[in-house]
């Protein structure tokens, strides 16, 4: 028996558990990792503060650029972890980006919100959408960070997520569109990569983080309890990932359908692989089958795509 239980009064593994006495403690430990130049992918990375009193903050990716005075696509990047573990700054993440933003020849904005329990929900989307914001600052060419201003192409915005973080994406393209907010980006794609939409049940740590939900099919957790909010989509296209032996598989499959069958004018696709489970490609990121969905996410980005210059 675990001597801490009987001191235990909300647990949540593997993620946190509460204690009587207030202390929260994770499971796991986040180790975070400095910005830096990559040698192997050849990625430069460096940290900014966006709102101090909020304590957000982003990582930035910037590839070797192939061809002088090219506009690069940009990426906005949500990490996952049940809204409670993990980090923009962690080595599981910031090992990702290196190779995603290498590969697919993007910048990318990978951003560090607060987590709960500590934060309740909303905070995390209130921190992500503070950091689009930020972003669209720098669309005139004038914002306070010169690598999006000098590299970055408006016109092509995606954002992107893998679990919980695919959740805030799919959220943030919502408000995208519902919110008032200037033109000076386009999000041209969303890819959520095994989104977290809850289960169809009772969600307890959903419901313990979020006090103010309205319970399972709130949109938030659920989009496909809303197919009239789900049509807001503030994007042209949408990939859904998903694995075949992951949990949260049959969810995605939901949003899928609930989004073709929504009014919602743009094109979705799904890409599925069998035999693999939960955020498979951040662990294995160098097996034959995170290759093919790195790929896949990669020509997302790149589809259709005339290269755009200074």
């Amino acid at each position: 028996m675990d001597p801490n239980s009987a001191d235990t009064l909300h647990d949540f593994p593997p993620f946190f558990r509460v204690h009587k006495n207030g202390k929260i403690e994770r499971y796991l430990e986040t180790d975070f990792v400095p910005p830096s130049h990559d040698p192997t992918t050849d990625v430069q990375s460096k940290d900014v503060v966006i709102s101090p009193e909020n304590a957000v903050s982003a990582r930035l990716f910037l590839p070797k650029s192939t061809i002088p005075n090219q506009k690069l696509p940009l990426l906005i990047y949500v990490h996952g972890g049940a809204f409670s573990i993990e980090s923009a700054f962690s080595s599981l993440y910031h090992n990702y980006l290196n190779t995603l933003v290498a590969e697919a020849k993007v910048i990318a904005v990978s951003i560090e919100y607060r987590l709960a329990p500590e934060y309740a929900v909303p905070a995390c989307y209130d921190d992500c959408w503070e950091v689009i914001k930020w972003v669209e600052l720098h669309a005139g060419g004038q914002g306070p960070d010169p690598w999006l201003n000098e590299f970055a192409d408006f016109d092509r915005v995606f954002l992107a997520g893998d679990s919980a973080g695919a959740n805030i994406a799919h959220n943030m393209a919502i408000r995208f569109n519902l919110d008032e907010f200037g033109s000076g980006i386009k999000i041209v794609g969303i890819i959520l990569v095994h989104p977290f939409f809850g289960n169809g049940k009772t969600d307890n740590l959903w419901l313990f983080i979020c006090p103010e939900t309205s319970g399972s099919n709130d949109p938030r957790l659920n989009p496909a309890a809303d197919l009239d909010l789900l049509s807001k989509l503030g994007c042209n296209r949408v990939l859904v990932c998903t694995a075949g032996k992951d949990r949260l598989k049959e969810r995605g499959l939901i949003y899928y359908d609930a989004v073709k069958n929504s009014n919602w004018k743009g094109e979705i696709e799904i890409f599925d692989i069998e035999g693999e489970d939960h955020v498979f490609h951040l662990f294995k990121s160098t097996c034959e089958n995170a290759v093919l969905l790195l790929k896949k996410i990669v020509g997302f980005m790149n589809q259709n795509l005339l290269p755009s210059v200074l």
